[in-house]
């Protein structure tokens, strides 16, 4: 476990400076054009590999890839192992590191002075599990097809998750309405690349005081959940009972799925969720409230578990 959370503290070290980078651009106002360099959000593959299996029969695999935004690579693709449920336990996890790719040099985009750049060796990266854990590849690359965000239909995406998914404790949470309305003000001030770039997802975990216990960015809203959970999944705090996860934009299946699979008590989103989103709510017992923000938001599920001030008897009245 030090070896990961050494190599984790290493690879950002490197690797977080890489999520902005500056172009030129022509700003223009009515007619008028000047030239100015605009910070943006990089956006570069991630490959995952997986090598299991004993320990004189080590098999390596590539089993996904993602547009993401350069960071927080392990715990990203930590997270995206243990929400499709590859992983259940960080002790299945032996190592992870960067995969060295030489058959292509890094390469300079024409104009941007350097600084826009592409580095494939930083672009994949290798899980490496216990000799002990087993793995269906053909079960993995199924599950990973039904589970899709894209998925084959509701029934499928939802009997697949019920195979993979941990047991669940009764839901006690609840939270303070008052209290849901104030996170995405904590969870925007959190952003610092988005305040760079206005262009990234973000994914907060709270607990039901409104404390932000932990944040994550990427151009990808799955990728932002799921170095999320990973940080979380790394420093064995999963299942994540009593916690609520903060979604920037809307909530789709996938990423209703992700909160299960963490342990997740309790989802609210800025942007709208999915019909099958709402089904997963109900059917997982996630309580699930959707366009929080200005003091409004739509509770899809668990209504009773967002908690409301008793009116006072001359409001009552009135």
């Amino acid at each position: 476990m030090d070896l990961i959370r050494l190599a984790t503290a290493d690879s950002e070290a490197n690797e977080t400076s890489r999520a902005v980078v500056h172009v030129p651009v022509n700003k223009m106002t009515g007619v008028e054009t000047r030239p100015a360099r605009e910070a943006l959000a990089v956006e570069e593959p991630l490959e995952i590999r997986l090598v299991q299996g004993p320990s004189h029969r080590r098999a390596t695999k590539s089993i996904s890839v993602t547009m993401r935004t350069p960071g927080y690579d392990y715990e990203l693709a930590a997270g995206f192992l243990m929400t499709e449920g590859v992983v259940h336990d960080v002790l299945d996890i032996q190592r992870i590191v960067y995969a060295v790719e030489t058959s292509r040099p890094a390469e300079t985009a024409e104009g941007s002075d350097g600084d826009w750049f592409y580095q494939p060796r930083r672009n994949i990266v290798q899980v490496e599990l216990a000799p002990d854990v087993s793995v269906s590849l053909a079960n993995l690359e199924r599950n990973f097809y039904t589970t899709s965000s894209c998925g084959v239909c509701g029934k499928a995406s939802l009997l697949a998750l019920r195979t993979v998914c941990p047991p669940r404790m009764k839901n006690t949470f609840s939270i303070d309405a008052k209290v849901l309305y104030t996170l995405p003000a904590r969870l925007r001030e959190a952003q610092s690349v988005f305040d760079r770039t206005g262009g990234l997802h973000g994914a907060g975990l709270f607990d039901a005081e409104g404390t932000l216990l932990a944040m994550r960015e990427d151009v990808g809203r799955h990728n932002a959940v799921d170095k999320l959970l990973g940080a979380q999944f790394l420093e064995d705090r999963t299942p994540l009972h009593d916690r609520l996860l903060l979604l920037s934009g809307r909530a789709s299946f996938e990423l209703l799925q992700k909160a299960v699979m963490g342990g997740i008590s309790m989802v609210a989103a800025i942007g709208a969720p999915s019909s099958l989103a709402v089904w997963v709510a109900q059917e997982f017992d996630v309580p699930l409230a959707g366009f929080l923000r200005d003091g409004h938001m739509n509770i899809y599920y668990g209504a009773d578990r967002i908690r409301r001030e008793t009116p006072s008897r001359e409001e009552v009245q009135a």
